[in-house]
Formats: structure tokens, sequence, C-alpha cells
């Protein structure tokens, strides 16, 4: 074990239990899913909203299974820019891999801003999208800054929140059918101009971003206790909890409500509750909405202020960023600096590009992942880990270079700034580097 990695372990307390990691994972997934994306994935598939869900949890968990073992193999703060350190050996391929994800992290928190400023919102209070959105993420901040702990407390009252918003609209439906409304026949209907398996492929990009925030755990690896046991556990159990979830709901908004009406509006769940005509006071729905919303973003910004945290400490990020509070021992830096990039994220793009975005930027870090599985078999370790069968990285690759081709020209275009901006970074870094190099006797 190397000086930095014992003083990265001395700097972060191992507070995440595996409850408390189960629900952490869970809430991210379901706070950054249908609460936002209903609506757009209805433009894709018309009203077979479960099709998309369900492939895109089939893929998320080829992908999940690499995580599994290399975070049990490398229980490193840093996730998938620490495998593909350990891989590939070349500091430009973990820096792409790191910052890929780090890019996505901040991406994803900008979209959920513009999600929780919207029609939700203006339940309550009627003010403009951006700026709401911009106090949104100061205040995740600030509870981010005050400790991993805190964070992931209030991550567990708000995930139970909004999985029971979730479970009411499948009730409220249910109820809605049971009085002879609503049309069971929409959930086999797909767009006439577009043939179903198309259909499907493309819904499922924007359904993958709905289970993507199962890779935000490996970067809080180093403050869960016990990893090689509770991880697995805790990954596979929330996915497929999710997925049963989603599967759920697509099947009731598309029963309440037809596509058009759904991707129609920016709080397509308020809508289905409101068409099943149960009673429920839409300020009481779009409060849980609220608290998904801002649970999935709160989640993700952890992730991203540890992994440019982690990145620093590997020199590939500017040194700046792995300063933490003396107390609070939380990465103050990097919490600023990544709630700065989400702000401009959230004035330049709207919520399907910036979802999109996400997707693509992830599917590199998928990539390096499930290629680094099967580079890593040859290293042992002295403590035991999961082991995936090895055809599900070979499976994990072919699919994540499927849902890559189905990306469009404006949202590769958006990435390739997002790490433009990265390679300036990583030059500063390995220029601070030599300097510091260079003084050293």
């Amino acid at each position: 074990m190397t000086a930095t990695q014992t003083a990265s372990e001395d700097k972060l307390k191992r507070d995440i239990t595996g409850p408390l990691l189960f629900l952490f994972i869970l809430g991210d997934v379901l706070g950054a899913g249908v609460y936002a994306l209903m609506g757009v994935l209805a433009e894709k598939v018309g009203g077979a909203l479960w099709a998309p869900l369900l492939l895109a949890l089939l893929l998320a968990l080829l992908t999940a299974g690499s995580y599994a073992e290399l975070v049990t193999k490398y229980p490193k703060a840093g996730g998938a820019a620490v495998f593909a350190e350990r891989a590939f050996k070349l500091p430009i391929v973990s820096f792409l891999v790191g910052f890929c994800m780090l890019a996505a992290g901040v991406t994803s928190a900008a979209g959920l801003a513009l999600a929780f400023s919207g029609e939700y919102l203006a339940t309550f209070i009627d003010v403009p999208a951006v700026p709401a959105a911009l106090v949104f993420l100061a205040l995740v901040a600030a509870l981010n800054a005050r400790g991993i702990k805190e964070s992931l407390r209030s991550n567990m009252v708000m995930t139970v929140i909004e999985f029971s918003g979730l479970m009411l609209v499948v009730v409220v439906v249910a109820i809605m059918l049971g009085r002879g409304r609503g049309d069971v026949g929409r959930v086999v209907e797909f767009p006439t101009d577009t043939a179903p398996a198309i259909a499907i492929l493309s819904g499922a990009i924007i359904a993958y971003y709905s289970f993507v925030g199962f890779e935000t755990s490996a970067n809080v690896v180093e403050e869960i206790r016990q990893p090689s046991k509770v991880y697995p556990r805790a990954l596979f159990g929330s996915l497929a909890a999710a997925g049963a979830v989603y599967v759920l709901v697509g099947l009731a908004s598309s029963i309440a409500l037809p596509p058009s009406e759904l991707s129609a509006s920016s709080g397509p769940l308020l809508a289905v509750v409101n068409a099943a005509g149960a009673g429920i006071p839409e300020w009481a729905f779009s409060l849980i909405a609220l608290i998904a919303v801002a649970n999935g973003a709160l989640l993700t910004m952890v992730m991203a202020s540890r992994l440019a945290y982690g990145m620093a400490e590997q020199r590939l990020l500017p040194a700046v960023l792995g300063r933490v509070l003396p107390n609070r021992r939380t990465p103050w830096v990097a919490i600023l600096a990544t709630t700065a990039v989400a702000m401009v994220l959230t004035t330049v793009s709207g919520l399907a590009t910036l979802a999109e975005t996400v997707v693509l930027l992830l599917l590199f870090v998928f990539i390096a992942t499930n290629l680094a599985v099967l580079v890593l078999r040859r290293q042992t370790v002295e403590h035991d880990h999961y082991r995936v069968w090895t055809f599900v990285p070979v499976l994990g690759v072919i699919s994540c270079l499927l849902l890559l081709s189905q990306q469009s020209a404006q949202v590769w275009l958006f990435a390739a700034i997002l790490l433009a901006v990265g390679a300036v970074l990583f030059a500063a870094a390995r220029w601070s580097d030599s300097r510091r190099a260079a003084k050293t006797p």
C-alpha cells in the first residue's frame, strides 16, 4: 500500500453500512429516472414505456457485474479511473475515463436541477427555471459539504419518500382501472412511423440514464464498511428493485395517459396522478417529486466531488481539489468546483440533451470498465472479492457500442466540449506535477 493510499484512507470515514449503501444506490437510480424523463421517453416509444426500461435494466446489469468485481477487488476512491489506471498503465487513459465519469456526474446534476425547477416546483412557486436551478444546486452543495453521513441520512429519508411516490402512481392507476377508466391497449402501441425494435433501442438511450446511478457507489467505496461483502448485494438488489418499480410505473403511465400528453409535460407523473382522479392534491405529489429529484442530485454531486477528490489524489487533476475541511473531512474544494460547473451547464442546454450527454460519457466509462475486468484477471489480491462470469463484461462492451451507435451529432459535440475542458485541467495538473518534481532533490 502506497503512502498516497494510506493518506487517502485516513482522510475519509467508513460510515456507510449495507442498508445505507442499498438506499444510496436505489435513491440515486429512482431520483434520476421516471420523475424527470417519462415524458421524454414517451416521444421515443409511444405507449410501450416498459419495453425500453426493461432493456435498459438488462444492459445496465451487464456493466454492474463488472463494477461489482472491480470495486470489491480494488476498494479505492476514484472508481473507474482507478480501474483504468491499474489495467492500462497510462495516465491519459485513466484521466479520460475518470473525467468522463466526472463530466457525466455534473451534467446529470444540471439536468436534475432543471427537472426540479419545472412543473413540480411551479405547483408551489412560479419562478424562472434557471435561477431556481442555480439556488437548488447551491443548497445541494451545502449539504454535501456538511458530511457523507449527513448526506446519506438525508438520502435514506428521501428514498423512502420517492419510492412511496412511485408506488402511489401505480396504486392510483390500478384504482382508475378498477373504475373502468384508462386504456390497457396503449402499453403495446408504438409510434406508427418507427419500427418497434428501433423505437425500443432509441428509447433505451433515455431509459439507460434512469439506471446509471449505480456507478456513483464506486466512488464512495472508501467510506463503505466491509465492501467485499456488502457492495455486490446492495448493487444488484437496488438495481432489481428499481427495475421492477420502473416497469410498473411505465405501465401505469401508459394506461393513464396517451403518449402525446405525457410528452407535453415537464412533470409527467403529476399529470398521471391528476388523470387518475384519485383526489391526491397536486401539492402533495409535487412535493414527493421534488424530494425525489433533489435526492438524485444530492447523490450525484456526492459522487462527482469524491471522484474529483480521488483524481486529485492520483495527480490527474490539480492538487487543490484534494483539500478537505479539517473537522468535517469533506472535499470542500472539489464540491465547490463541481457545483460551479453544474451551474454553468443549467444555463446552456435542456433536460433531454443533458440526459443523452450523460449516457454518451458513461458509455465510454463502461466500455473501459468492462475491458479492465478482463485485463485485470491476471492480477490477484489478498482479500476475497466478487467475481463475475467472463461472458458478462464481453456482452457489456457490445451493449455499450450498440447504444453509442444511436447518439446524435449534437450530443457528440456537447460531450467533446466537456472533454476539451478536461484536457486543459489534465495538462495543468501534469505541469504542476513536473514543476514539483523538478524542485524536489
